[in-house]
């Protein structure tokens, strides 16, 4: 397992390319769903990003307690700084949740459904971290693409 130092670091690479698609959005186009079945707003999709901390970081490896609304987090919109600044609580509240990680122990939460006890991410707190990792980097490439077709979207409506 490598260092919780180093861990941030990929983390942030991460969080920091999400906060800038939504920055340089603005608060219209980040809230805006592109015209495909099923798709997300890149704002709802920082918003999950935040909850997939929140719940790996905080309730499994930390086993603080914890308020997440999944659904809720796919319906979120606002304006785009307050969710940059959210964003930059939630590093923070990560960086104290991971204080006392021990990588190789069991998880301090419990997954919220029996059967899934037995995945590698609800063997080892390291292993929590790693699955919160990868949800983290799926969803910046999901973003990115969203963000290339809502500018796509504007650029043929005229708009931009």
């Amino acid at each position: 397992m490598i260092s919780v130092d180093d861990y941030l670091l990929f983390l942030d690479e991460v969080l920091d390319d999400m906060v800038r698609i939504v920055t340089e959005l603005g608060d219209e186009l980040a809230n805006q769903r592109p015209d495909v079945p099923d798709s997300n707003s890149p704002y709802a999709i920082l918003t999950h990003c935040l909850g997939v901390m929140e719940y790996w970081g905080g309730y499994m490896v930390a086993g603080r307690s914890i308020q997440r609304d999944r659904a809720a987090e796919f319906r979120a919109a606002g304006p785009v700084g307050e969710l940059v600044e959210r964003t930059h609580r939630a590093r923070r509240q990560l960086q104290s949740d991971l204080a006392n990680l021990e990588p190789y122990a069991p998880p301090r939460g419990h997954p919220k459904h029996q059967e899934d006890a037995g995945l590698p991410m609800h063997k080892t707190q390291g292993g929590a971290l790693i699955h919160a990792y990868e949800d983290l980097a799926r969803h910046r490439g999901q973003m990115e693409i969203t963000r290339d077709i809502i500018r796509l979207s504007v650029q043929k409506s005229g708009r931009g």
